[in-house]
């Protein structure tokens, strides 16, 4: 994989272009204002808390855990630009400490590798050939420009970036066929996943997984209810094996794989981090950051992520230009008011 250095200037999403350097200061500052007590509320933004003692830690406690961490696993919301910039601290900060991190994120497949090395050692110059050559429609879709950010640290820190995710086209597959019919697919093999049945004997995993995707889809059968699950198995051990491999690598530059997905990858450290733990034998040290966005008007969120505990650590951060949004499970009428609300047309 391409580890080149490529020249190229930090930018936000149209509408909203700050330097780096602004976001960093805006968010260390916030976050080393904590100081050790214990959060009863209100919240703010850039507050870091540990769900295990119910305190907030300073951003010097709180970038040790990372300095010390072989994985560091970042849950954000998608499409929230406050949790890019976030992910971009966490990079600045261990590259700070002299380590030299490897970075996987979702949104990119194992099928647009190719695009992302050509990328990143400067054989693609231009952002729209990325999007093509990195399969960015196919695989994930939506605005390019809300990630470029962390894509454009990466690059210009001459870092490698890797796809977690499995091509959608398996995915879909999954949840089409099953893992038991996959695992004799021979498109399977091209891609690195077990050619034995997946390990789907985790109760926990099963309980939190299986109930929201009920409550998100709600109203279908059993037997596919069952094969999103398995979708749900197919992807978490995909990525995970990502991890595994580049963790396992001992000639790699010294530094801890960074994952960067969506936070119901991370939740409780079972989707991702506690299959890299069973397919690396259990020997890594890692730390678990939930990012969420706040919401002044629903802080009740906050309590529910302490009180489970969800992660290692929840950061708050600014809410994104969706606004808050709802759970699955929300009755129609807590959809509608929040909808209402960020139109403005409710209070």
């Amino acid at each position: 994989m391409s580890r080149l250095v490529g020249a190229i200037a930090l930018r936000l999403p149209p509408g909203n272009m700050l330097t780096f350097a602004s976001f960093a200061v805006w968010l260390t500052v916030a976050a080393a204002a904590c100081a050790t007590i214990p959060p009863a509320g209100p919240y703010h933004v850039g507050q870091i808390i540990d769900p295990a003692t119910r305190a907030t830690v300073s951003y010097a406690e709180f970038g040790s855990r990372l300095q010390a961490a072989d994985v560091i696993y970042i849950g954000e919301a998608h499409y929230t630009p406050s949790h890019v910039a976030a992910a971009i601290q966490v990079l600045q900060t261990v590259l700070d400490g002299g380590r030299t991190p490897v970075v996987g994120m979702e949104m990119f497949s194992w099928d647009g590798q190719e695009g992302i090395d050509r990328y990143l050692n400067g054989t693609v110059t231009s952002t729209e050939d990325f999007v093509a050559e990195s399969r960015w429609q196919h695989n994930w879709g939506g605005d390019y420009g809300d990630y470029a950010p962390l894509v454009d640290f990466v690059k210009a820190h001459g870092l490698q970036l890797l796809g977690l995710n499995p091509p959608r086209s398996l995915v879909r597959a999954v949840a089409r066929k099953g893992l038991s019919d996959m695992t004799f697919d021979p498109t399977t093999h091209r891609w690195p996943v077990p050619t034995t049945r997946f390990p789907m004997d985790d109760p926990e995993y099963r309980r939190v997984i299986y109930e929201q995707i009920k409550q998100c889809h709600e109203g279908l059968s059993p037997e596919v209810y069952e094969k999103i699950y398995e979708a749900s198995v197919f992807r978490d051990e995909g990525m995970a094996s990502v991890v595994t491999a580049v963790v396992g690598d001992d000639a790699r530059e010294p530094g801890p794989f960074v994952s960067y997905t969506g936070a119901g990858h991370i939740q409780y450290g079972l989707p991702v981090p506690k299959r890299v733990q069973r397919q690396s034998g259990g020997s890594l040290a890692h730390v678990t950051v939930y990012l969420h966005a706040l919401d002044h008007e629903h802080e009740e969120d906050v309590v529910r992520l302490l009180k489970e505990p969800v992660a290692d650590y929840v950061w708050l951060t600014a809410l994104g230009p969706q606004g808050r949004p709802p759970r699955c499970g929300e009755s129609s009428h807590a959809r509608r008011k929040i909808f209402l609300t960020k139109e403005g047309k409710d209070g």
